[in-house]
């Protein structure tokens, strides 16, 4: 996120001392049920609450199909750029009153925000345009905050000259990242792994080049519909206080008469065939990333997938891949393996660093571990290692009220059960050796997959 203000503001927050009653009331949590309320709006906007009332905070997230696999290719960058500049300035309003009808400047709204104490940003994933609100509860600041997100969300300048500046500063950002190794293998390995879909574009010099000013104002106009957004919120509020929340949140955008659903975007294709790009580089490690698409988030094998990956490289030093690579070989300090399931196949990835001269025998290891996992799934003590692993560590999951706020927007933007979290540890205790055998070699083609190193002797 592009957070503007980060609760400054101190002389108003001894308050944060309490803070600590709210690890205990996550963590109570943990173990009872976790009371999700939801509703929709009649402009169609879905909200979902979680009442908090252990401090005086409020966290809000709205979350919008606007996110950066809707970019033209030729524009790659330009929702993240859009949701950047949204702090750049603020139109004046006639039509509204008080301290935030006029127009601001970037450093005027950094200043409001400090003096509110509160902090209000934007941001673009992949998939989502999401802005976010966490201020105080108390009436009087909540009150301003509200005010000020609903202005700043609605009514930005986009002013020509500031994204000009920032266009060169991200340029310069870009190509100063290409002299680092990790990221000139990413470039290579994702549009490898997705081919022409968007989760595989990379923002460039050239593609912000064809970004204008006028482009941002025309993406804004178009994203903000409140009959597809999803608000969710935790904290200090009740259900009716919340609910008025939300309608002055949206109150300023556009108005509509119909919801038409987006048009649709294609799905990740799959590999046809094994891919290895070696690029060189004068690097002291040789890099390596191996990978496919995975699996969307909907996938309904998503915990039996889970705590497959937990055992197979995601569970730090325990890991079967840690087990192969690093403690028997002594090829790389750290491997690693995640899923990013999403709304399209996000990519499974395998990721290591090594000395130069052993990344053949490295990649070799790493690709027999997968394949031997796909092939027979884990043991049952492997099995029960991870899930005991997985369901001890889920408190801190929701350990804050913006951990919480992530889980309830999960939930929020993936129409998941209301009772999800009540239910996490148990579908975790409900995989089966079998289960992840099956899901995952369903899942993966260890015989397809890209394999990128970077740097090797060759």
């Amino acid at each position: 996120m592009f957070l503007i203000s980060a609760l400054s503001g101190a002389r108003r927050l001894g308050l944060w001392r309490t803070c600590a009653g709210a690890l205990c009331w996550a963590a109570a949590s943990a173990q009872a049920a976790l009371p999700i309320q939801h509703w929709t709006q009649a402009n169609g906007a879905r909200v979902y609450l979680v009442e908090s009332h252990a401090i005086p905070m409020v966290d809000v997230q709205i979350d919008l199909d606007a996110g950066s696999r809707r970019d033209p290719a030729a524009q790659a960058g330009l929702a993240a750029v859009m949701a950047g500049q949204i702090s750049s300035g603020m139109k004046a309003d006639p039509k509204a009153q008080g301290p935030y009808a006029k127009a601001m400047d970037e450093n005027q709204l950094g200043e409001a925000w400090a003096d509110l104490g509160a902090s209000f940003g934007a941001g673009a994933g992949a998939d989502r345009l999401s802005f976010s609100l966490r201020s105080l509860s108390y009436p009087d600041l909540l009150d301003k905050a509200v005010s000020l997100a609903a202005r700043q969300m609605a009514h930005p300048a986009f002013p020509k000259d500031i994204w000009a500046r920032d266009r060169e500063r991200l340029s310069a950002s870009i190509r100063e990242s290409l002299t680092q190794p990790g990221t000139v293998a990413q470039n290579a390995y994702a549009p490898a792994v997705y081919g022409s879909h968007p989760y595989g574009y990379k923002t460039t010099p050239e593609s912000l080049l064809r970004i204008s000013a006028d482009d941002l104002k025309a993406l804004h106009a178009q994203s903000l519909r409140a009959c597809q957004a999803s608000i969710s919120v935790v904290g200090d509020l009740s259900r009716a206080q919340a609910d008025a929340l939300v309608k002055r949140l949206l109150a300023l955008w556009p108005a509509s008469s119909g919801c038409s659903p987006m048009p649709p975007v294609a799905e990740v294709a799959p590999l046809k065939a094994a891919q290895t790009l070696n690029l060189a580089f004068d690097s002291a490690q040789a890099h390596v990333l191996m990978g496919q698409p995975g699996y969307k988030r909907s996938d309904p094998d998503f915990f039996a997938l889970l705590v497959g990956n937990h055992i197979l490289g995601g569970g730090g030093f325990v890991s079967r891949l840690t087990e192969q690579v690093r403690e028997k070989r002594g090829l790389s300090y750290s491997v690693y393996s995640y899923f990013s399931p999403a709304l399209h196949a996000g990519a499974f990835t395998v990721g290591f660093q090594t000395r130069p001269d052993q990344a053949a025998q490295a990649v070799a290891v790493a690709q027999e571990v997968v394949k031997a996992f796909v092939q027979d799934g884990p043991t049952e003590a492997e099995l029960q290692a991870a899930k005991s692993n997985l369901i001890g560590g889920f408190a801190l999951r929701i350990d804050s009220n913006r951990k919480l706020l992530d889980n309830v927007a999960n939930i929020a933007w993936n129409r998941l059960p209301l009772n999800y979290l009540d239910n996490w540890t148990a579908q975790v205790e409900r995989v089966s050796v079998d289960h992840v055998r099956r899901a995952m070699a369903r899942v993966l083609q260890p015989d397809r997959m890209v394999t990128v190193v970077l740097g090797a002797q060759p």
